[in-house]
Parts: structure tokens; C-alpha cells; sequence
């Protein structure tokens, strides 16, 4: 909404365009390639943690209100650093039959069960050790996450594709003001990634070919296992997503469609 009371969107069709999109010419120096991208790429699919939000910095922030209000003395970002390794492993016991289909919630609460102990973290009610498990819906975006999707969707569709399930992607998208087309996750195809059912479920629901498809993340198992399905791929560099004393290896793939520095970059490359 405008300061002067209308609205900022316009058109009469189901989907309105923001006003503030405009069609960008190519730039100069863009390779053909890049250009093709532009007119057969219809969606991108985001990676969410780590990609589109800060992970480790929102649940530091969060253990040291914690701090505050319980008088706690814990690493917090140790702490935050334990919790994410759990992740991998969680997600294996559960793709080796060791535990029935569970979701991120599910399987973040039960790694939380066992860091509350190694973390000395004691004295918390059930409801506080529910609200400290759901920190992963109330991820901060980085800044370069909300304008940058606000620029892509001018172009394209965009949606999450997330190992997370959908109710922690739509509160997350609810508190970060992230603005997705569309909500996807790894929880409609009963895997997780990087099992190239994910992708495939994603391009069907989208109506899509893969071809048709780009999927943007930071990591590059991700990316790779989306090009084994035919997605075009994008990788975004987070360098900071381990915190600041994490060395993070930045050297380019050219298996990789685009490279880019954030969500702005990616854009300006995709013409949004």
C-alpha cells in the first residue's frame, strides 16, 4: 500500500504484476546461454536454510533472549552449530527405515531432546522447549533475500523447495514477509533431498518439464542432485551462512547454469 492509500498492484487478472516491476534489457557482457535461460526457465525453486535465511544467526539471537529470561550459560553458537549438524543425520535415519516418514519438526525436536542434555539446558517447561523448536519458523532472511525475490517473481515463479514442511515454510514466509508464489516441500513426495523424487514432485505440481525449472541453492549437493533430474541450476554463495570464522570453498562450478553473489545479482543475471 502506498503512502497515499492505493494499492502498489495492478492488473485484473488472478495474478497482479507489481508496478514497481519493469522489463530490464539484456546487460551488457551476457552470454547467449544466459539469455536462453531467461526464455525457458518459467519457476526457481529456493533452498530455504541457509539460502533465503540465516539459520545460525537467528537461533543465537534467540538462545541469548533465551539467556536472558532463564539465566542459561550456554555456547549459543556452538549450540546452533550442533543443532544443524544433527540435520544430515536425522534425515538418513529416517531415508535407512530406522524411523517412520517424520518431518523437520519432528526431527529437529528430537535432535533438540538430546542437545537440551549435552547442553546442560535445564529448567525449561514443554511449551518453552516447543517455542525454542519452532526458532526454525522464525529464521531471519538475509538482506539481500525479500528485494531479490520481489525482483525475480516480476519474472518468474517462485517457490520454496524445502526439506522443511509446509507449515514451518508458510509461518517462516509469514514472519520474514518472504513472498512466495508457492509453497513446496520435500513432505509432498515422502523424501527428503537430495532423493530426486523432490525435484521430479516439485516440476509436476508446477506443471512444468525440469528443463523448465531452476533450482537456486547455496549448497552444491543440492544443485547437483536437481540437474540429475534436468532442473537448470543456480548456486548463490553464502559464505556466511557457517558464521564468519567458517572457510567456505566459493570456487565457481561450471556444471552450475549461474553463479551468483545473492538474490539482487541472480536476478539482474535472469533479467527480473
Amino acid at each position: 500500500m502506498s503512502a497515499s492509500g492505493q494499492s502498489s498492484w495492478h492488473g485484473t487478472g488472478p495474478i497482479a504484476r507489481p508496478s514497481a516491476c519493469a522489463t530490464v534489457w539484456p546487460l551488457p557482457g551476457q552470454s547467449e546461454m544466459t539469455m536462453q535461460l531467461r526464455d525457458i526457465v518459467k519457476a526457481l525453486t529456493f533452498d530455504v536454510f541457509g539460502t533465503v535465511v540465516d539459520w545460525r544467526s537467528s537461533i543465537i539471537r534467540e538462545g541469548q533472549l533465551l539467556t536472558n529470561t532463564k539465566r542459561l550459560d550456554v555456547d549459543w553458537a556452538k549450540f546452533a552449530d550442533a543443532w544443524r549438524a544433527g540435520y544430515h543425520p536425522a534425515m538418513d535415519r529416517v531415508r535407512n527405515g530406522d524411523l517412520p516418514w517424520t518431518n523437520i519438526d519432528a526431527l529437529h525436536r528430537l535432535i533438540l531432546e538430546d542437545l537440551l542434555k549435552q547442553f546442560h539446558i535445564h529448567g525449561l517447561s514443554d511449551s518453552e522447549i516447543d517455542h525454542l523448536n519452532r526458532v526454525w519458523h522464525r529464521l531471519i532472511p538475509w538482506p539481500d533475500s525479500v528485494p531479490g525475490l520481489n525482483r525475480l517473481r516480476c519474472r518468474y515463479i517462485v517457490a520454496t523447495l524445502s526439506n522443511g514442511n509446509i507449515s514451518l515454510l508458510v509461518d517462516m514466509a509469514k514472519h520474514a514477509g518472504l513472498p512466495w508464489d508457492c509453497v513446496l516441500s520435500a513432505e509432498l513426495s515422502g523424501h527428503y533431498k537430495p532423493d530426486r523424487e523432490v525435484y521430479e514432485t516439485a516440476a509436476r505440481l508446477l506443471g512444468l518439464e525440469p528443463a523448465q525449472v531452476m533450482m537456486v541453492a547455496a549448497h552444491k549437493n543440492d544443485l547437483q542432485a536437481a540437474k540429475g533430474v534436468g532442473f537448470k541450476t543456480a548456486w548463490v554463495t553464502r559464505p556466511l551462512e557457517h558464521g564468519p570464522d567458517h572457510v567456505l570453498d566459493t570456487t565457481p562450478d561450471p556444471s552450475f547454469d549461474i553463479t551468483a553473489m545473492d538474490f539482487l545479482d541472480l536476478a539482474a543475471k535472469l533479467g527480473a
